[in-house]
């Protein structure tokens, strides 16, 4: 039995164009799922060199069939496979399913069999999109789907047309049409696609939003998301993270036009324990907030350890979360207070906070906070038991690391001082690097600080926070974001998981916590030519985040009050207009009468000048068809069929003279045999073989000799 067969079958028009139409939905699925970022490219190539292998035989009008038994082997094959996949491979049910669809559209598009095949391959198609939409809500996937649903039309109706065939073609080869299906397809393809959207558009703002919680569920873990458990954390993920250029969030600080806040730290989770490779957090209790009024106050539990400096800086911002898969909430200086669609959320003994709402997944939350640094306590005191017992435990550390704390510090009279001496020994003395060798150290943090002197931030952060244990200052390591790019054009930060970062927050009695950051800063990349064009398309993806993907019952209410409030001013402007034309009108009126009473003679002849030209407008279209008609009459060859009918009606009203009129129920034929003088019969007739060549024939010839037959049978009735 042969495995496959290549053939050349002879196809109509609509086959053709169901096949193209079938061949692009299958595309327009896979480029979807291209476009999300999260198929490896193994996948990507095999199925794309099928795929285009595939196009490559529908341009040379060719079809590659495998065997059925093949096809059966092949699927029993990957049924095996997916199981390996989604356990030990993948890991992940969407991959392994992005997998599964894959396989079986690569085996499909060679294995139709039956009409039944045409149909799972427009199921696979669409499998295809839903699969990413639970792995990506970017602006790309809108511009795909929108092609995807365009061609979903267009083969929904050809494949509708397909099963007609027969039928529609005798139709359209009778009438001569037939190559004027696809286009005629096509056009009907956009049109309904247009109503679709436009529909679809009203729907979406109008319907009630609860909540956006959907397929969430089913997509994969965003790697940036690994570094912000607030369990554990490795030592080194944090640099990983920034190999990414993928964006984390945007944030929109209130005032802020011009980028004035460029080095924000954007805190997510502190940690309390090291053991020589990974921080972590022993299990704690976690205190839940409630919002009231939509506000989630914070001000009581970030100033219980930390007070507020009388004269803070306030700063007012918005962030907009991508969908990278953490309820960690990112925030600024010393958080003060929340707002968004949250009905509780959590924060742990390290001032964490999360968010508890299963209904509402993170995507947008306001802010406000304190900028202004902590007011150093002059009075000292005693550091807190529970800050003791959390924050100066130290693994097994390297001599050197003590030693070298002591000597750095030697000239420090205060913990304060002493903290800021190894932040700038850190900052200054060592390198700032993200290649780290393949293989951890037995001691990541003595190797960083006296054999490579180079590392990330978490190296520079993790060393920081030990000396200051082993000189008994309370410290914690704190992952998070530091700064991003301004988008001039939006006024929002771009936030990437390059940005992702560790710092330092030490304990001084009487102060609080403060922040210490001892990583020199990286070189800055040079921003690219096309900046300026990017910064439209991630304006165009932060609306498409906001109105779309984030858009609710509270986004519905604003913009239900902004569609009220323009209507109103609208009506408001056009009544006052109507009542202004008016009064202009009657004043008018009232100058002309004026004017008429005064000037008879003139008004009169403007009145009938007026009347005219009214009279010209009304039959404008009867005498611009008199004009072109007795156009064609004089030249009947260019347009023979026109010229045709208006010399046939001149001749049978010229008949109709002699009392031979014609019916409308009879043919020209039938006319003729009704004229009883045999001369004039005749000459009729001459002229209806003409005019029947020159109507149906489209005979330049003919038409010219119609005048000249009217001529005579004009002539005829004279005598």
């Amino acid at each position: 039995m042969a495995t496959a067969t290549l053939t050349r079958p002879e196809q109509t028009p609509v086959e053709r164009y169901f096949d193209l139409a079938l061949y692009l939905l299958i595309v327009t699925g896979f480029l979807c799922l291209a476009g999300t970022g999260k198929v490896d490219l193994l996948s990507l190539l095999v199925a794309g060199a099928a795929f285009g292998y595939r196009g490559y035989l529908l341009a040379k009008r060719e079809v590659l069939t495998l065997s059925e038994l093949w096809t059966t082997g092949f699927t029993i094959f990957y049924f095996v496979f997916y199981v390996a996949d989604f356990f030990f491979l993948s890991r992940s049910f969407s991959i392994a399913s992005v997998h599964l669809v894959l396989f079986a559209l690569a085996v499909k598009v060679f294995s139709i069999h039956r009409e039944r095949d045409l149909t799972w391959l427009a199921a696979l198609a669409l499998g295809q999109v839903l699969l990413a939409a639970t792995l990506t809500v970017d602006t790309l996937f809108l511009l795909i789907f929108a092609a995807f649903l365009l061609v979903a039309v267009a083969t929904a109706i050809a494949f509708e047309m397909r099963r007609t065939a027969r039928r529609s073609l005798e139709v359209a080869r009778a009438h001569g049409e037939l190559h004027r299906l696809p286009s005629a397809l096509s056009w009907t393809a956009v049109l309904l696609v247009g109503a679709i959207l436009a529909a679809g558009t009203v729907i979406f703002f109008v319907l009630p939003r609860i909540s956006a919680n959907y397929l969430a569920a089913l997509a994969p873990r965003s790697s940036v998301a690994t570094g912000f458990s607030p369990d554990e954390v490795d030592l080194g993920q944090i640099g990983q993270i920034q190999q990414s250029s993928e964006i984390v969030m945007h944030v929109r600080v209130e005032g802020d036009a011009k980028g004035l806040y460029p080095n924000l730290h954007w805190r997510g989770v502190a940690f309390s324990t090291f053991d020589g490779k990974k921080w972590s957090n022993p299990p704690s209790r976690s205190t839940v907030l409630r919002p009231r009024d939509g506000i989630i106050a914070l001000r009581e539990a970030t100033t219980r350890e930390t007070p507020l400096p009388q004269d803070w800086k306030p700063i007012r911002y918005r962030v907009m979360m991508e969908p990278i898969g953490t309820n960690v909430f990112f925030l600024a200086g010393q958080p003060l207070a929340l707002a968004g669609n949250y009905r509780m959320i959590a924060y742990d003994d390290a001032l964490a906070f999360y968010d508890l709402d299963r209904e509402h997944p993170l995507n947008a939350y306001q802010a406000l906070a304190s900028i202004s640094e902590p007011v150093l306590s002059t009075g000292g005191g005693a550091t807190p038991p529970a800050v003791s017992i959390a924050y100066l435990q130290t693994p097994s550390v390297d001599r050197r690391v003590r030693e070298l704390a002591a000597r750095v510090t030697a000239e420090g009279a205060t913990d304060y001082q002493k903290a800021r001496l190894l932040e700038e020994y850190l900052s200054t003395k060592l390198g700032y690097t993200l290649e780290l060798p393949q293989q951890t150290p037995a001691d990541p943090i003595a190797n960083f600080l006296f054999e490579r002197k180079r590392g990330h931030c978490e190296y520079f952060a993790s060393s920081m926070a030990i000396m200051l244990r082993t000189l008994n200052i309370p410290a914690r390591v704190v992952n998070g974001f530091r700064g991003g790019e301004f988008n001039e054009v939006t006024g929002s930060y771009i936030v990437r998981a390059r940005d992702a970062h560790s710092w330092v927050e030490a304990y001084f009695p009487g102060t609080g916590w403060v922040r210490f950051d001892p990583t020199p800063a990286a070189a800055a990349e040079a921003p690219g030519g096309l900046r300026r064009f990017y910064y439209y398309l991630d304006a165009l993806r932060e609306f498409w985040r906001e109105w779309v993907i984030n858009y609710d019952f509270s986004h519905q209410t604003q913009v239900s009050n902004s569609v009220v409030l323009s209507v109103r001013r609208l009506m408001n402007r056009w009544r006052f207009s109507i009542r202004t034309g008016y009064q202009k009108l009657l004043q008018k009126a009232r100058n002309m009468q004026e004017d008429a009473a005064r000037s008879p003679q003139r008004w009169g002849g403007t009145a009938v000048l007026a009347v005219l030209v009214l009279l010209l407008a009304l039959n404008a279209r009867r005498i611009l068809a008199a004009v072109r008609a007795a156009r064609v009459a004089r030249a009947p060859g260019s347009e023979p069929k026109k010229a045709a009918s208006i010399w046939y009606e001149r001749m049978a009203r010229s008949v109709a003279k002699r009392g031979y009129e014609k019916t409308p129920a009879q043919t020209p034929h039938e006319f003729v045999i009704t004229i009883e003088d045999p001369h004039l019969r005749r000459r009729v007739e001459a002229f209806t073989r003409a005019y029947e060549r020159a109507r149906f024939a489209d005979s330049p010839d003919d038409a010219r000799q119609l005048p000249n037959l009217y001529e005579e049978v004009a002539r005829k009735q004279e005598r």
